[in-house]
């Protein structure tokens, strides 16, 4: 009677482990599915590839240009901004090109090296801005990355998605389909000797 139970509790444990696997696999291969269509687009998308060395010549602040934080939102969202504009000698040409902060950046408003946030108000844009002018004026010389193959004449300050930040991505996923895979060998191992025990 004892060792009936005791085959019960362990194929209920057996079960319970096995369904712990599958469903981290299962997980994980969901997580493979979300970063490949936001995460790896954007990193191949991407021509600012390699990095080099930038050396600022001026870092200007124009004329206020507006600012809309999503598409399709009310006036109140639309607010003045300084437009910073930050030109660079691009060490590897030797040419002067207009430094921006992001891909995004370029996307958002190609008039200005930086844009703010969407969770930023004007006057949080305006205190910003300024210390950015001031950090590039003070720091003259700093990594960036430009376009080799010419299609871009401008660089960007970073990356969206560098390849760290791509290979971190891909780590948790990794980790929890290794981890799955693990559970289901184990079960399965343990399964087969207790057959084999059985049997003998």
């Amino acid at each position: 009677m004892l060792g009936k139970k005791l085959v019960t509790a362990q194929k209920r444990g057996e079960t319970r482990a096995l369904c712990l696997g599958l469903g981290m696999v299962a997980c994980s291969m969901m997580m493979y599915f979300f970063i490949g269509i936001t995460i790896v687009p954007f990193y191949t998308k991407s021509v600012w590839t390699t990095e080099t060395v930038c050396k600022v010549l001026k870092a200007n602040i124009k004329d206020k240009v507006l600012c809309q934080n999503s598409e399709g939102s009310e006036d109140e969202d639309i607010f003045p901004y300084p437009c910073l504009q930050v030109w660079v000698n691009l060490t590897a040409s030797g040419q002067e090109v207009m430094l921006y902060h992001t891909e995004d950046t370029l996307e958002r408003n190609p008039k200005c090296s930086y844009v703010p946030g969407t969770s930023e108000n004007s006057k949080e844009a305006k205190a910003r801005i300024e210390t950015i002018a001031s950090n590039f004026k003070k720091y003259q010389t700093f990594p960036c990355y430009y376009d080799p193959g010419g299609m871009q004449t401008n660089v960007i300050l970073s990356r969206l998605y560098p390849p760290k930040g791509l290979l971190f991505a891909f780590l948790w996923p990794t980790l929890m389909f290794t981890g799955g895979c693990l559970i289901i060998v184990l079960v399965k191992i343990s399964q087969y000797v207790s057959v084999l025990s059985a049997w003998q």
